[in-house]
């Protein structure tokens, strides 16, 4: 491209806006570190940014820090009244030490320092009034010029001062010696002047270029003069191969090359947050920071990457670019656009709408559009096919201007005919079709928009479709999200479940695992397949490009650059010419130089400081920390020279091989249990690639007692505790062996008493034994008694019966009634029975007098048939006994256990027997 339209683009950029450092507004100086620290001069104090977070600073009067130099270990800053620098102390914490508190009576009334630059052995802090000369062995020297001093310079090894009025001076000897003196410069603002060509050029703010050669001033013929005169120039850098950066009060900034002409510009129209530039600086990895009115800006020069970005919201998200006879040609959701010569956005007019896909066909340009297909020629469409939907248009293998489109409703053939292109539906689906290969000349593989695989059959001449046949239960994988390409001849798929192919010989869908391995199994190829260096999106969001080939170089592209821009989704990377390539974004595109080298570099974390318990320590590198068990221990990294990062951590003794992200740069561990720990830290970046190592050794102390004095206590308690046990185990025996004397003398009195004991039971035992020979011989007589009384009453009964029969033969029956009055008598004796129940009583104590307390209702006569029956007498025996018949008895009896309350599975004669 010539310079004229590279204008158009810009460089990779990226600001950062007020809430992001969240300070002032305005940012008066920039520098950067040797270690790659930033330092911002801003309103309100002094800026830090590590790469990743920002950390503020006050000076002790919290007054506007005008100017900031980075210079070795030290921070140099100019303020109101007041320069010094800044360094950091054994914490890791900025400590400001004041230079001009020193010379105090020498510093003018409102004086304020606005540059700060390295010279010779010293530095020079510069206001309008006077230049301080701040020698490193603390020597200050100040040096007053005739007028108002608008810069200084250091141009090999020489400080130039610009006046306002009194012309430039060199300083030699601590002395102001004129250098140029023209009327040019008269009330003429000279910010910088540099070494061009063996001369000397003097950047002026309104006035353009001029060139001081054979001690002549005169202007230099420039195209960026005109911007400088027009927008009021404020900073300026020079870049590498002798490139310049003008940065304006209006209208951002301005790169050009040796020769002054303009190559990129950027501004507020094409993303920079503020068009005003108030301070500039350019580091040693070729980054341009731009200190803003409002916001911080840096420029990566050493990116060859360009963007074309369209802040006005009218392009939209791009789908497609490609470029066609010298022009690039860009579809959006909005339309079809296109970059005239000036590279300025145009509308083709008639194309509003979602444009999917431009190709070029035999020379011919084709857009596929919501609306249709479309022929672009003179800015201009031509309807080819009103099929909605134009997703993708695959050429037939072996056929001359055939071609299958996949669409919103199924497959169209386009066909050049006499010079003309019809379209035809092929019918038989009307799924939408996004992806289409073939995979030879009668047969395709077409994806569903959003689900479905299909191996779709033509017929020869490619007017039908001759079979549709649906693989998704062909193989074990996810039916969504399926992408077809045609890598190398193979047909491959990419899905949710990673990379498969189409496997002929089993007509199914295997893994795929060589680009399982190579891509990834979440990366998907987003350029033309039929080329030897794929473009794929990996994971992260990250672009890479993929050689086919091995000895292609391979570059990649972490997310930063086109971060919450992708189409998700509908990514595409077209081809522009043979290295470079286009990348579709929201509102632009990028363009990509297959040929930059990719390599980006990471180094390895530094420790910023050091927390225990929320309290900072002094610490040093490769010393081990010794932390009190139950402790917080809280470490802050940064690796401000690398980009595009983030840390992760990992600790050894736990797991060496499981690595975990930090939030920001801050690693924060709590509850650790006493023992040595090593801290493995390392930077990342979303590519995958990482950082050699830093390490932190911990040192958790054990607790008190497990440390020395507990050792000591455990020993003291130890001895004690053995004289302790010595004496009382003295103490022990002693006591038990008196215990023993008194023990065998109770056990000594303890048998004798057992001898007692038994001897007294043995009597017992005799004497119950006795009793129980005296019982059974009362039972025996009670028995015999009884049984004698039943043979008595058995006889007189007889003796009754005898005489009731011979009745008759009685001729006195007063004489007859008189003897049967006195068997009678005989047989319920009155006297027997008494004797009967002591005898009882003996045998079986308190028996009447518990059947009494139980049954209150017996009669005299229900307590002989108890007794009886106690006595285990049957009816028969019992019947003389009570002087009736054995029939009246068993009724006496039934009544007997009525009385007694006796369930009826009980009997009168086992409830008397177990009564005591």
């Amino acid at each position: 491209m010539s310079q004229t339209l590279i204008a158009q683009f810009t460089p990779y950029f990226q600001n950062y806006s007020l809430s992001e450092y969240n300070a002032g507004n305005q940012n008066w100086g920039v520098s950067r570190a040797e270690n790659g620290m930033l330092y911002v001069a801003n309103n309100n104090g002094l800026l830090e940014y590590d790469g990743i977070k920002w950390d503020f600073m006050e000076l002790p009067n919290k007054t506007t820090i005008r100017s900031v130099l980075a210079y070795k270990e030290l921070i140099y800053t100019g303020s109101y009244e007041e320069f010094g620098y800044w360094r950091k102390n054994s914490k890791g914490t900025l400590i400001y030490t004041s230079i001009s508190d020193s010379i105090k009576e020498k510093i003018s009334p409102n004086e304020e320092i606005w540059q700060i630059l390295p010279f010779k052995e010293g530095i020079a802090f510069r206001s309008f009034l006077n230049i301080y000369i701040y020698m490193f062995n603390g020597e200050i020297k100040k040096i007053k010029p005739k007028s108002i001093v608008i810069s200084c310079s250091v141009v090999d090894d020489k400080l130039y001062v610009a006046t306002l009025r009194n012309g430039i001076y060199e300083l030699k000897n601590n002395e102001l010696v004129l250098k140029i003196m023209d009327k040019i410069l008269d009330n003429t603002k000279v910010l910088f002047i540099t070494n061009y060509k063996g001369s000397l050029l003097l950047i002026t703010s309104i006035k353009g270029c001029l060139i001081y050669e054979n001690n002549i001033l005169k202007p230099v013929d420039f195209e960026i003069n005109d911007v400088i005169k027009q927008h009021l120039l404020n900073g300026f850098s020079l870049l590498n191969k002798g490139n310049m950066a003008f940065g304006t009060i209006k209208d951002g900034i301005y790169f050009t090359n040796n020769e002054g002409k303009v190559i990129f510009h950027i501004n507020k129209e094409n993303g920079l947050i503020n068009n005003t530039v108030l301070s500039q600086y350019l580091d040693s990895d070729n980054k341009l920071w731009l200190g803003l009115d409002n916001g911080i800006a840096c420029v990566d020069l050493n990116n060859n990457n360009l963007f074309f970005n369209d802040v006005s919201g009218r392009l939209g998200a791009v789908y497609d670019v490609l470029k066609f006879e010298d022009v690039i040609y860009l579809g959006s959701n909005t339309g079809l656009f296109y970059l005239d010569k000036r590279n300025n956005l145009q509308f083709i007019k008639g194309s509003q709408g979602q444009v999917w896909n431009l190709k070029e066909i035999e020379g011919e340009l084709f857009c596929g559009h919501n609306e249709g297909t479309f022929l672009v020629k003179d800015y201009a469409l031509k309807l080819v096919s009103s099929v909605t939907g134009g997703w993708v248009i695959k050429k037939v293998p072996e056929q001359n201007n055939t071609y299958i489109q996949g669409t919103y409703t199924g497959l169209v053939r386009l066909k050049k005919e006499n010079n003309t292109w019809k379209s035809k539906h092929l019918g038989e689906t009307t799924i939408p079709i996004r992806y289409l290969v073939f995979e030879n000349q009668n047969t395709a593989w077409a994806a569903h928009a959003y689900k479905g695989l299909y191996k779709i059959k033509f017929d020869k001449n490619y007017d039908t479709i001759t079979n549709i046949k649906n693989y998704n239960t062909k193989g074990f994988f996810s039916d969504f999200n399926i992408r077809v390409y045609k890598i190398k001849n193979d047909i491959c798929f990419k899905t949710n479940d990673g990379w498969l192919k189409y496997e002929s010989i089993l007509d199914t869908i295997v893994p795929y695992d060589l680009l399982n391995k190579s891509f990834g199994r979440n990366s998907y190829v987003i350029s033309e397949e039929d080329v030897n260096q794929l473009v794929l999106k990996t994971t992260n969001d990250a672009i890479s490009f993929k050689s086919l080939l091995d000895n292609e170089k391979e570059i990649s592209l972490a997310n930063n650059y086109f971060e919450n821009r992708l189409i998700v989704g509908n990514e595409n990377v077209s081809k522009i010419n043979d290295s470079i390539f286009a990348l579709n974004l929201n509102n632009g595109f990028m363009l990509i130089d297959s040929k930059t080298d990719s390599k980006i570099k990471l180094y390895k974390p530094s420790i910023d400081y050091i927390e225990i318990d929320k309290g900072l320590i002094d610490f040093e590198v490769n010393k081990k920390i010794p932390l009190k068990l139950n402790s917080s221990f809280g470490v802050s990294v940064s690796s401000p020279k690398s980009s595009n990062h983030f840390f992760e951590y990992s600790i050894v003794e736990l797991d060496p091989t499981k690595w975990k992200r930090l939030e920001k740069n801050k690693l924060e561990l709590s509850s650790l249990k006493d023992g040595i720990y090593t801290i493995l830290l390392r930077t990342k970046n979303n590519l995958g690639k990482s950082s050699e190592v830093s390490k932190i050794q911990l040192n958790v102390l054990p607790p008190w007692y497990k440390d020395t004095i507990g050792i000591v206590i455990y020993l003291i308690l130890i001895a004690i505790s053995m004289g302790m046990f010595y004496y009382y185990n003295k103490q022990k025996i002693n006591r038990e062996q008196r215990l023993l004397k008194i023990k065998y003398a109770k056990e000594q009195q303890e048998i004798v008493r057992e001898k007692s004991l038994e001897n007294e039971k043995r009597i017992v035992q005799l004497k119950n034994e006795a009793l129980k020979n005296e019982v059974k011989l009362k039972s025996k007589q009670l028995a015999n008694t009884a049984l004698a009384l039943v043979k008595k009453n058995e006889t007189l009964q007889d003796i009754k019966k005898e005489l009731a029969n011979n009745k008759e033969g009685f001729d006195n029956q007063y004489a007859f009634k008189k003897i049967l009055n006195k068997v009678d008598s005989s047989i319920a004796h009155k006297d027997e029975w008494k004797v009967f129940e002591y005898n009882f009583n003996q045998v079986h104590e308190d028996f009447f007098k518990s059947l009494k307390s139980k049954h209150s209702n017996l009669t005299p006569r229900d307590l002989k048939i108890c007794a009886y029956i106690k006595m285990n007498l049957s009816n028969k025996e019992i019947a003389p006994l009570m002087n009736v018949s054995v029939r009246g008895l068993e009724t006496h009896r039934y009544r007997l256990k009525k009385k007694l309350d006796l369930e009826n599975d009980i009997s009168v004669s086992d409830y008397l027997t177990n009564l005591e």
